[in-house]
């Protein structure tokens, strides 16, 4: 739908209810949020406080709710007003009921055809969406293959367990639910829930069971309530989204193991991939756990997808919307940052405050600048490891070339074993860059973590 025609549509739709036409702020203000810009340019234009331009959009958001019977605000204005306009001429069409909460506004949208659930299956009469704590997501740059294999995996294979793995702040948690917004039509429940305050079994099962059912009377007994799910999970296409699985792992151990009274997570996993059902568990973490490695081989509904860098265009965005100059250096920029969209935000925020935006004359610095932000979230990731993985950190961050593991074997004061697991550690923890060429296996550092490394030896 064209610009024009949707503002015309809410115009016409708020006089019917209200009698009054929307003014010309209020207007500036939907056609703003409809292009996804921010209020600070409708003060600037009008010459008025960015608060003063947040109050009166609050006053139009209410307008609009009362106007179309939901929760309108500048994320999902446009997705309500679009559906509002095809309803009007599609009267036949039922509407479906989607849970709204304070962080992320999913608006339903007409029900896409995919491959039937089995005739068992029973299909609640409103499909059900709960995102709990899931954060707002106000910008996603583009991820189009991993969506796409997401949804492969999904939809056509049925996958039931999905591992999907990165370091921190490379946008695992945007991908999902921007993989919600795109398949979520396919299912009957669609619900995210975050693992970051590491959570019991039985708190977590608990929180689950809720959704489907009105009962108070949950069961305390986790078998009886894996039980419980699993039969809803064969009941309704269900997706699953838990968050922050790293938070179940015990720390100054090695990658993937559960802490000891989180062990029975294990199970629960094994049971989702195992059981046959219709719906998909996806778990989002830094860390690759040692049953998802298991089960990956053994079991075809088990994938696992790493999220690396962002492409070249995609990181560009990012740059862009932080309004730095000099674009002609941005690739210098996004390559030494690794395409990590929270390390290139906190490198641009660092490039305006200091350098008015200017990435030359940062680039003029010793590369790279770690600033307070960006060395304080290594640091929450770092602190996690084992002696024997910070001895191989120390090691290959003073190295020029990938080695190979037989170069530093004789190198770190380690036994063979303890080496060989550190590193392997390292790798589920997806720390270390690993090459394979001419039949030998190459690992390495990229430049961030080298200098984060440097910077903890001087400091020590």
């Amino acid at each position: 739908m064209e610009l024009k025609e949707v503002l015309r549509f809410a115009d016409e739709r708020v006089f019917a209810n209200t009698g009054k036409h929307l003014d010309d702020l209020q207007e500036a203000i939907l056609k703003e949020a409809l292009q996804g810009r921010k209020y600070a340019k409708i003060a600037q234009e009008r010459d008025c406080s960015e608060g003063y331009v947040r109050v009166a959009a609050a006053e139009l958001w209410k307008i609009l709710s009362e106007v179309f019977d939901e929760e309108v605000s500048k994320v999902n204005v446009r997705a309500i007003l679009e559906r509002a306009k095809f309803y009007n001429f599609s009267p036949t069409i039922a509407s479906e009921n989607v849970t709204v909460n304070n962080n992320l506004n999913i608006c339903p949208e007409k029900t896409r055809s995919h491959t039937s659930p089995p005739n068992t299956q029973q299909t609640p009469t409103q499909p059900h969406i709960d995102l709990a704590n899931a954060p707002e997501i106000f910008n996603f740059y583009d991820r189009t293959p991993q969506l796409t294999t997401l949804e492969t995996w999904i939809l056509q294979d049925q996958s039931r367990l999905i591992a999907l793995l990165g370091i921190s702040g490379i946008g695992k948690t945007t991908l999902a639910l921007q993989l919600i917004e795109q398949i979520k039509t396919n299912f009957n429940y669609v619900i995210y829930r975050s693992l970051q305050f590491s959570p019991t079994l039985n708190t977590t099962l608990t929180n689950l069971l809720q959704i489907f059912s009105d009962k108070t009377d949950i069961p305390q007994n986790i078998e009886t309530q894996i039980s419980q799910l699993l039969d809803n999970l064969r009941k309704h296409r269900c997706l699953i989204i838990l968050d922050d699985i790293q938070m179940l792992f015990s720390s100054k151990q090695l990658a993937g193991e559960y802490k000891s009274d989180r062990e029975n997570y294990q199970i629960f996993f094994k049971l989702i991939a195992e059981v046959t059902h219709n719906s998909c568990l996806i778990l989002n973490s830094s860390e690759k756990s040692t049953e998802i490695a298991r089960l990956e081989k053994d079991s075809n509904p088990v994938r696992s997808l790493v999220l690396e860098k962002l492409e070249v265009p995609a990181a560009k965005q990012i740059l862009r919307s932080q309004k730095l100059s000099d674009e002609q250096t941005w690739e210098t920029l996004i390559d030494i940052y690794q395409g990590n969209p929270l390390w290139l935000e906190l490198t641009a925020t660092l490039i305006q405050e200091l350098f008015g935006g200017r990435v030359s004359e940062f680039l003029q610095c010793e590369m790279p600048i770690l600033d307070q932000s960006l060395q304080f979230h290594l640091s929450q990731q770092i602190q996690r490891l084992t002696q024997a993985e910070l001895a191989v950190l120390n090691y290959l961050a003073n190295q020029t070339e990938p080695l190979a593991f037989s170069q530093f074997l004789n190198k770190i004061q380690l036994p063979s074993a303890e080496l060989m697991n550190a590193v392997k550690s390292l790798k589920m923890r997806l720390l270390v860059d690993v090459q394979e060429q001419e039949n030998t296996t190459f690992f390495s550092l990229n430049t961030i973590l080298k200098q984060y490394i440097k910077i903890k030896l001087m400091s020590t």
